[in-house]
């Protein structure tokens, strides 16, 4: 599997709060701000089948608190701070759907997939919520990498859910530093997109082939 690499740029406080659509309180505008941003890429599975059927991609939903360009933290059960000086270049909707778009484009095992702004005919259509995207310390010296994302297979026709599944990479960081945090979630992202791409196949595909479903490029062509 290739290595995800991790970009990192520098902006001044003030630029990113204009990107954040937010303030920071008590910033100084001139101080730089470290934006990381994750670049992942992912393997295909020998595994994974090659379908026929086209899916979308639904735009992913997350609470506010996790849907952030700022980088969360947990430092105890019930406290959840962001680290400073320090932001995603992307809010962790974007970055998870960026990833799964190429993951499924680079797999090169299914020609039909898009967002669903994109308007194509498809079969299905996969619909994400991140639930976690954080590090959390648990009590522990360092921090781990927490992503949780519960995803839906759902047929698009009759908008039965083909399957449904909760998926958890934790990924331990060696040293407090953001630069490690920020590294450990870019191995957790990718890891998650490899699980999600793999499972959107396979589940797709059973399904596919059980209901012999009609695939929407020639539903589209006989005017059905």
């Amino acid at each position: 599997m290739s290595r995800p690499t991790l970009t990192r740029i520098l902006l001044p406080a003030a630029m990113l709060a204009l990107l954040g659509g937010c303030s920071l309180l008590g910033s100084n505008e001139r101080s730089a701000v470290t934006i990381y941003s994750p670049v992942v890429r992912i393997q295909p599975d020998p595994s994974w089948p090659k379908v026929d059927w086209q899916l979308v991609l639904v735009k992913p939903s997350a609470a506010r608190v996790v849907d952030s360009p700022r980088i969360n933290v947990r430092p105890s059960p019930s406290e959840l701070e962001v680290y400073k000086g320090v932001s995603w270049a992307q809010p962790a909707t974007d970055m998870l759907d960026d990833a799964l778009v190429r993951g499924f484009e680079d797999s090169g095992r299914i020609n039909g997939v898009a967002r669903a702004t994109t308007g194509i005919r498809a079969d299905y259509k996969l619909a994400l919520d991140v639930r976690r995207f954080e590090a959390d310390y648990r009590g522990q010296a360092t921090p781990t990498a927490l992503i949780e994302v519960n995803a839906k297979l759902i047929h698009v026709v009759d908008q039965r859910v083909v399957a449904d599944r909760t998926f958890r990479q934790e990924q331990p960081v060696p040293s407090t530093a953001t630069a490690d945090v920020a590294r450990a979630f870019e191995q957790g992202l990718q890891a998650t997109t490899s699980e999600v791409v793999g499972w959107t196949l396979v589940s797709g595909q059973a399904d596919y082939q059980q209901a012999q479903v009609t695939p929407a490029r020639l539903r589209q062509s006989s005017g059905k």
